[in-house]
């Protein structure tokens, strides 16, 4: 099965993923977790609906009754997105975030309207498509109505001369997909997210896929956008490249809603591969592992996948998972997608080998391919047995990632072990790039009294390390709430002013997604 193949997940409210496939906590892990001192909660899920909501008649005339919910299982299912947080406190019932309403435009134009109304009525928005931020990006400050995209939902034109389509912002990434893979083409942006995330949600956060290292990060695959404001739509992307001043492309993408709501995306695209090729190695530590990677991001050639995982996580994650901690070292998965792989595989082979690893074969690597969707459904079933389960992600140049990852590591040792909780702390590179490269952490212990409380304190502590080593606070999961006071910090107050500037332009209001990603003034 590839990418094309998946279906369209409509993802259950509080928990990740299709609730027709749930996985099962294996054995192994089961007792790997009692040494960590995790034991099942006591805690009881709140399970009631609230009560409805009531909005404006002028939403109704707007856009009719049938698309615009204030019923309180929509509002409810719209509430937050999925970080461990965002599911703790959907299960214990916590109704702050929670949107008025839910509307649901069915155009561009409908979005024009709709940004210019709730501007009249001093009532705030926040885009929604997929929902699957971890960084709390679909909580205002202020009460809000959500405006979900669904119905955007459209491969609208595909231009095979130049190798470009447009995709509205609601489509789902696995729709796209499928999509272009009937006109013979692929996006190529595949991340863990990929069964429920959507085009806008990708633009609107600079995401990256599994396979960035050739096909790139989704913000480089775009090259031309439409966003409506309450003061009228931007459209962007009249060539590929311009000297016609700054590239203002760049400035709605990664914006998260604080400046408009993206409604398409003009992306690049290329054929469909003809041949897939995955297999893994194996170096002595993470060190050496590090230096081979680095050798492909700077002097090539890079395979479609580069990843990297550390001791810890090739312990627990790419070893047989009946006998945890039965690999040592640690492994590179390596992917290879297009034509001539053969070749490509040599002469990656040749570098990997020089640098000290051991090829072994394509075990390791259609592992990795065929289980790495089904990853993120464990998180659920860990919850239910007591542990917690988070992660967080980084980058920086390649100088300073050793003790970057040093750092982070320690800090969330320090922090979760201080709460009595010792964690498992895990770490790999999935993205590289001539000059550094991200580390993404995901760390497991056991659930303190007030798990979102011991999150929180960790996070902060891990965020602290990543500004003193040099890194910056996220590379791909985004700004959100959750990081928006440190990414204030990173790019100092001339930078946020900067952007507060334009937003005072395109949202005199402040209607558009409040307290994400600016610090309220």
């Amino acid at each position: 099965m590839t990418e094309s193949d998946l279906p369209v997940v409509q993802l259950t409210p509080g928990r990740w993923g299709d609730p027709d496939q749930p996985v099962d906590v294996p054995d192994a892990a089961l007792a790997a977790l009692q040494h960590l001192g995790v034991r099942r909660p006591v805690r009881a899920e709140q399970k009631d609906l609230p009560a409805d909501g009531t909005v404006p008649e002028a939403l109704v005339d707007l856009l009719g009754a049938e698309y615009v919910k204030v019923d309180g299982e929509t509002r409810w299912a719209h509430t937050r997105g999925y970080s461990t947080p965002d599911l703790l406190r959907f299960r214990a019932g916590d109704r702050s975030d929670m949107p008025e309403a839910v509307v649901f435009p069915g155009s561009h134009d409908d979005v024009l309207r709709l940004l210019e109304l709730c501007t009249e009525l001093g009532l705030a928005v926040a885009p929604y498509a997929g929902g699957t931020s971890v960084v709390g990006g679909l909580a205002p400050s202020t009460p809000f109505v959500t405006v979900d995209l669904r119905r955007l939902d459209q491969l609208s034109e595909l231009d095979e001369i130049s190798r470009t389509a447009r995709l509205q912002a609601g489509m789902r990434g696995t729709a796209a997909e499928a999509a272009l893979a009937a006109r013979g083409y692929t996006l190529g942006h595949f991340p863990q997210s990929y069964e429920g995330a959507s085009i806008g949600g990708y633009a609107a956060t600079r995401s990256s896929g599994q396979s960035s290292a050739g096909y790139g990060r989704f913000d480089q695959m775009v090259v031309g956008l439409t966003v409506a404001t309450p003061r009228g739509t931007v459209e962007l992307g009249r060539a590929p490249m311009s000297a016609a001043g700054p590239d203002l492309r760049q400035l709605w993408l990664g914006s998260e809603g604080a400046l408009g709501i993206i409604t398409s995306v003009v992306v690049r695209i290329r054929p469909r591969p003809v041949e897939r090729f995955f297999e893994g190695w194996r170096f002595g530590s993470f060190a050496q592992g590090l230096d081979a990677v680095r050798r492909l991001a700077q002097d090539g050639p890079l395979p479609t996948v580069l990843r990297l995982s550390d001791e810890a996580e090739t312990a627990v994650n790419l070893a047989d998972p009946d006998v945890l901690g039965s690999a040592s070292g640690v492994q590179v998965i390596v992917g290879f997608e297009g034509t001539a792989t053969a070749v490509r595989r040599a002469a990656v082979a040749e570098v990997l080998s020089a640098a000290g690893g051991e090829c072994l074969g394509e075990g390791p690597g259609e592992t990795w391919r065929k289980g790495r969707y089904r990853a993120p459904y464990l998180r659920d079933p860990l919850l239910d047995e007591g542990a917690l389960v988070e992660t967080l992600e980084t980058a920086a140049f390649w100088s300073k990632l050793p003790a970057l990852k040093t750092a982070v590591t320690e800090a969330l040792a320090n922090s979760l072990g201080g709460q009595g909780t010792p964690p498992l702390v895990l770490c790999h590179v999935s993205h590289v790039y001539e000059t550094g490269a991200s580390l993404y952490f995901t760390v497991v212990c056991a659930q303190a009294a007030d798990p979102i409380h011991q999150w929180r304190q960790a996070k902060a502590a891990a965020g602290t390390a990543i500004a003193a080593a040099g890194g910056t606070i996220t590379h791909h999961h985004g700004v959100g709430t959750d990081h928006r006071d440190a990414y204030a910090a990173e790019v100092g107050a001339l930078a946020i002013g900067s952007l507060r500037a334009v937003k005072r332009i395109v949202d005199p209001g402040n209607i558009l997604s409040p307290g994400i990603l600016l610090p309220e003034a």
